[in-house]
């Protein structure tokens, strides 16, 4: 292999590395808060999307959150299983599964309300460079900063 491959190959060449292992931190900076309420991260960002808008399609909730069907089912199922969600077929289009808050899934809200504040603080960064870093982030994902897709 020549030395350009040999140095492309290289760990701290990769800007793949960093993303993944900021992700990993940061993701884990929720796990002390979301623990007592037994949530897990994925579990916590669903909320978060059916907090903002209740009763919307499973796969709107895969594309707010980037994520497919197979890793969505079984959450949500779980979810159901906890009592924090309810799933019904949509009347418009049976094929369609809408995903509405129970009374319990809209009270957790009250119970998480502080964990952003809790971990924001915990991100070792300027607000500038946090800024920075989200609009850069969601420029890499090829979305605008509502989060939904560039066309």
């Amino acid at each position: 292999m020549d030395r350009e491959h040999r140095e492309a190959m290289k760990l701290a060449n990769q800007l793949c590395f960093p993303l993944y292992a900021a992700a990993r931190n940061v993701t884990g900076l929720y796990t002390p808060w979301l623990k007592p309420l037994g949530l897990t991260y994925t579990q916590y960002i669903v909320f978060l999307v059916l907090w903002e808008k209740d009763g919307i399609s499973v796969s709107e909730i895969g594309n707010k959150l980037m994520l497919d069907n197979g890793t969505l089912s079984p959450l949500l199922k779980k979810m159901e299983q906890a009592g924090y969600v309810s799933r019904r077929r949509s009347s418009e289009d049976e094929r369609v599964v809408e995903i509405m808050l129970t009374e319990e899934g809209k009270a957790l809200q009250e119970k998480a309300k502080d964990i952003p504040g809790k971990v924001g603080p915990c991100i070792d960064l300027s607000m500038e460079k946090a800024r920075l870093l989200y609009s850069l982030l969601y420029e890499l994902l090829g979305k605008d900063l509502s989060g939904s897709a560039d066309s």
